[in-house]
């Protein structure tokens, strides 16, 4: 949804027809996961992808047809179907993929969540009666749209589960999607490497934090990309935001007077990402002085460290994208191999 807001809010700005199309549901090999997201207009402006291939172009016709005569259509592509062979679907792979005409209460709904970085969850009817309706919830307790108690209940629990799903109610069906606050990266230090992963945080949809207490490293003509840029000890730094579960942390000036402070912060947090460059005897050391400060072994453990995956990095660039593989692969629940 935020990867496509851009575009959508410029062609709604143009008052352009738009077309939304969401996959709802997947088995199988599916190249793209539910909550997918393509937007279309009938001037040939596409954004996002529901597969990343030839579904597209079926879905685009779909979308054309639904600007035109607005109404929501449900589309199944499975092994069975040209289009979904060509598109890498025939090892048992399935989408479902729901299109309907973007109306003005979801886009409004979408750039509210958006610039609050709000969580929110979108109830929609699918299938059976009242296609199209939906109930949209914020995570203030904020109901937006029909105000149907079913569609508000499957709103609020799939919130409070943070999962998009599809589920019945009653004799229709409705796909809840959940969405979440842009995941955050906080870069301790404005050194080479933070340049270069700043930048790829970015295009990963990230927002990106860099605190530096030293203003010649982290000033902006350094860090275009960066989304805040705070000049404080990074003790005082931290507490100017929000550490989450969807927040990462990357320790990069290998200097103790910086990171430690900042590692006894956001260890203890619900970051579900710590990691600190240096060496393994830096990270021994680190660890001795972190237990005598007053953390845990298990706090301590946390610590990616040497920080990235191994990739034989060199260059800052090849060190950032290391480390970005491996903020990644914890995101997505996968261990990843530690490297430096």
């Amino acid at each position: 949804m935020r990867d496509i807001f851009a575009d959508v809010d410029r062609w709604r700005g143009r008052n352009e027809g738009v077309a939304l199309a969401t996959v709802v549901q997947t088995w199988g090999s599916a190249p793209r996961g539910i909550g997918s997201k393509m937007a279309m207009t009938q001037e040939n402006q596409i954004a996002g992808s529901v597969s990343g291939g030839c579904v597209e172009g079926a879905v685009y016709e779909t979308g054309a047809e639904v600007i035109e005569g607005g109404k929501p259509q449900l589309l199944h592509f499975g092994v069975a179907d040209d289009t979904a062979w060509e598109v890498g679907l025939a090892c048992g792979g399935m989408i479902d993929v729901f299109v309907e005409p973007l109306n003005p209460a979801l886009h409004e709904f979408w750039r509210t969540v958006i610039a609050e970085d709000r969580s929110a969850a979108i109830a929609t009817v699918i299938t059976g009666e009242g296609v199209g309706q939906r109930a949209m919830l914020r995570d203030d307790g904020q109901v937006v749209g029909v105000e149907n108690g079913a569609l508000v209940e499957a709103a609020r629990t799939a919130l409070n589960e943070g999962q998009s799903k599809r589920q019945k109610i009653e004799d229709r069906e409705v796909f809840i999607e959940v969405i979440q606050p842009a995941p955050q990266l906080i870069i301790i230090g404005g050194v080479h490497i933070a340049i270069a992963l700043t930048a790829i945080a970015k295009s990963l949809g990230y927002r990106t934090v860099v605190v530096d207490p030293r203003r010649a490293f982290g000033s902006e003509a350094r860090f275009p990309h960066a989304d805040q840029l705070i000049s404080a000890w990074p003790d005082e730094a931290l507490g100017q935001v929000k550490l989450t579960s969807g927040t990462a942390v990357a320790m990069l000036t290998h200097d103790p007077k910086l990171d430690d402070p900042a590692l006894q912060i956001v260890l203890p947090s619900p970051a579900f990402y710590v990691g600190a460059l240096g060496s393994k005897k830096t990270q021994a050391s680190r660890r001795e002085r972190l237990l005598a400060a007053g953390l845990t072994e298990e706090q301590i453990n946390r610590i990616r460290g040497p920080i990235g995956i191994e990739i034989g990095g060199r260059t800052p660039e090849e060190i950032a994208l290391s480390v970005m593989a491996e903020i990644v692969a914890v995101r997505n629940g996968v261990a990843g191999d530690q490297g430096g």
